[in-house]
């Protein structure tokens, strides 16, 4: 069932793109049986639906799974009316609505960071069969995450800060920021190339004004996944998402919080896989 890392990807199934209203959808599909229930991914900030098909979508169309990912808007190559920054995560939870309803069958969510909360708020009003939060943003907010960045790397989060006002991130903030394995010169530029600027109103609404009202909040099965040298979002911040949803959570080792682009990324793959192989989800 599983990819090698080595299969080249001109043997991966074929990588469709499309858009839905105005959203880029990025999708593979198997080319055998397909399981009935459709995987979404969806990105964190400052990137788009490109970094799951670096690994994930592949894998997941080779294990059987209709897979798609989505560039919120503003995001790859997403419209972009009016400017990124006026973007809050209520718009973007809308942009993930859409994405949802035009599948026959609802879709297991898959938010990384930013894109976990997102899938938080997503349920606040919606429903969906499992939900997978990797190095999410906490129910809490950034702020706990921010406070330990300022203690622990303060120069990594002015260089964050310079970001969200329009600055390059240089090569050495964003390897800081997203790995903490090895990784060649060649793919750390080209992912600096990929990786963009991020809504300031997003980020103020992930800090204070749009936390996830968890009482009201429908709670399908959780997969609490966190990374051991996480920059951005400490394995400590993981652990306080899944107290605070009653799941226990699984820390990777050696890892940064890039899990799907990191060397190992194909363990973090298959846990998600035998996740929702022990749920039956088909």
């Amino acid at each position: 069932m599983n990819r090698s890392k080595t299969t080249p990807r001109s043997l991966a199934p074929e990588l469709l793109r499309q858009q839905i209203s105005g959203l880029e959808i990025l999708s593979r599909k198997p080319r055998g049986i397909q399981r009935k229930t459709p995987l979404l991914f969806v990105h964190g900030a400052f990137a788009g639906a490109w970094v799951w098909d670096e690994h994930f979508l592949p894998w997941f169309a080779e294990a059987g799974y209709s897979v798609h990912a989505l560039s919120l808007r503003g995001h790859g190559n997403s419209h972009n009316p009016g400017g990124i920054d006026w973007y809050s995560v209520q718009d973007y939870v809308d942009d993930l609505a859409q994405v949802a309803r035009s599948f026959e069958n609802p879709p297991v969510l898959i938010g990384h960071s930013m894109g976990g909360f997102v899938v938080q708020k997503f349920l606040e009003e919606h429903e969906a069969p499992a939900a997978v939060l990797m190095c999410s943003v906490p129910p809490q907010g950034l702020g706990l995450a921010q406070f330990s960045m300022l203690l622990a790397r303060p120069s990594l989060l002015t260089e964050i800060n310079h970001t969200l006002n329009g600055s390059d991130i240089s090569l050495g903030a964003l390897r800081e920021a997203v790995f903490a394995q090895e990784i060649s010169p060649a793919d750390l530029e080209r992912y600096s190339r990929l990786f963009q600027r991020e809504s300031q109103r997003a980020i103020w609404d992930m800090s204070l004004f749009s936390l996830p009202l968890t009482v009201f909040m429908n709670r399908p099965p959780f997969l609490i996944l966190g990374a051991e040298h996480d920059a951005l979002i400490p394995a400590f911040v993981v652990r306080t998402t899944a107290n605070t949803y009653g799941e226990t959570c699984t820390i990777f080792p050696g890892m940064g919080h890039g899990l799907m682009l990191e060397r190992d990324w194909e363990k973090c793959a298959q846990f998600i896989a035998a996740w929702l192989s022990a749920l039956g989800i088909l």
